[in-house]
Order: C-alpha cells, then sequence, then structure tokens
C-alpha cells in the first residue's frame, strides 16, 4: 500500500496561510496541507513533540513550505534547524515569501532551501504557483523518505 502524501505550510499570516490553502483545494485538495503559525511549533511539529507527536494525524511531510518574515523564528531559522537534523536534512524546504529581496534568495539557498518562490499578487497566480510547484514535487520528483525515528 502507498504512504499518503502530506505538506507542511509554517506560515505566521493567517490570510496568507487561507490563501494557500484554498489554492491546494483547487489543485491537490486530495492531499492534506498541515499548517502551523510559527518557527517554534513548526520545530515541535517536525520534532514530533506534543501536541503532534501523534504521527498518524501528524505525519512527517513530504515537503514544507516555509515563510521567511515570521515572528518567534524566523523561516532562515527554521530551515537552518531542519538542514542540521539528520532526520530531516533531506526534507525537500521550498521558501514561500513575499519578500523578492535577492539577498533572501541568497541567504536561504546558501542555508539549504530547495527552492525560492515570491509569492505571486493574485490569487490565480497563487494557484498556479501551486499547480507548478506540487506537479514539480510530487509528480516529477523522487521526493526522499523520511524516517523520523532517525
Amino acid at each position: 500500500m502507498a504512504r499518503s502524501l502530506s505538506i507542511l505550510l509554517i506560515e505566521d499570516d493567517p490570510n496568507d496561510a487561507v490563501l494557500v490553502w484554498r489554492a491546494f483545494q483547487r489543485t491537490r485538495s486530495g492531499i492534506p496541507l498541515l499548517v502551523v503559525p510559527n518557527g517554534l511549533e513548526a520545530l515541535k511539529y517536525l520534532s514530533g513533540e506534543p501536541p503532534y507527536d501523534d504521527r498518524q494525524t501528524y505525519p512527517v511531510p513530504d515537503f514544507v513550505l516555509l515563510d521567511l518574515g515570521m515572528p518567534k523564528m524566523s523561516g532562515l531559522e527554521v530551515l537552518v534547524w531542519i538542514r542540521a537534523q539528520p532526520n530531516l536534512k533531506r526534507l525537500p524546504v521550498i521558501i514561500l515569501t513575499t519578500s523578492a529581496h535577492e539577498e533572501d534568495a541568497k541567504k536561504a539557498y546558501e542555508a539549504g532551501a530547495n527552492s525560492f518562490v515570491v509569492k505571486p499578487s493574485s490569487f490565480d497566480e497563487l494557484v498556479e504557483a501551486i499547480r507548478s510547484l506540487t506537479d514539480f514535487w510530487l509528480d516529477g520528483s523522487k521526493l526522499p523518505t523520511i524516517d523520523p525515528s532517525a
């Protein structure tokens, strides 16, 4: 039996989270989009700490969509943490941010981002961006198997 897919969105802006969720509903409604509101919650989720310790309900994601500008812990700090974890270092991380600054993209790639996507300004463009991302990562790529216990 094939395992089910899941995607983790780390996004502090509830409006942006809803828009991304709606874009997923239009493109990949059968794949769970799990959302955490900040970097500290992301670390708990990815570590399987309570309340995220039930991996049936909160599976290790197949890839992460990560905002850069967040309170408590920036997206860049989350990315550095992910790359330092032996069991998560191969987890695909796509930066999905409003920042179009070249320096932010450079820092993200140097920290190990797999992709850097600037959030489009319209919902239709966001739907197309999500469609392109998911087509590439879910249909066009071989995703690594992530063992949460490693």
